[in-house]
């Protein structure tokens, strides 16, 4: 009997007790579930900060279309640089130009508060007229109008 005994003592346990992981995994979730809309409310970005290099005084003189506060296009190419240009009148003039001097730089220039949606549909303007590439202009003096 007393072997019997001892077979019953050294029997392997076949289960595993989970409850203590099931503990720690519901803290967890907790701590999460807290956590999660404190970092999602607010979200705090540094933006990159990039100097941008002029254009070369060897390269051609870029177009430039402008767009006032009211909206209003202006194009050194063509006319009258002080003279507001239709949409269509754009396209033509830009057009003539990059079929003769494809390499022309093409530049938007912008009144720092006009809406967002006339410097977006500028450059949509430039690139129906042909425009690869279109940039920004960044000098603030030279978008004054008087």
């Amino acid at each position: 009997m007393a072997q019997q005994h001892q077979r019953q003592r050294r029997a392997p346990m076949a289960e595993i007790n989970v409850v203590p992981y099931i503990d720690v995994m519901l803290v967890l979730l907790v701590i999460f579930m807290i956590t999660a809309p404190l970092l999602s409310q607010g979200v705090k970005v540094d933006l990159p900060e990039a100097s941008a290099k002029p254009l070369d005084k060897d390269s051609k003189e870029p177009i430039v279309l402008t767009v006032d506060t009211q909206g209003n296009y202006y194009l050194n190419v063509g006319g009258d640089e002080k003279k507001a240009v239709e949409a269509d009148e754009i396209i033509r003039r830009v057009a003539i130009v990059l079929d003769r001097m494809p390499d022309t730089p093409v530049v938007v220039g912008a009144d720092r508060n006009v809406n967002y949606g006339a410097v977006v549909q500028a450059m949509v303007l430039l690139q129906q007229a042909g425009a690869p590439s279109v940039g920004l202009k960044t000098d603030p003096s030279e978008l004054e109008r008087k």
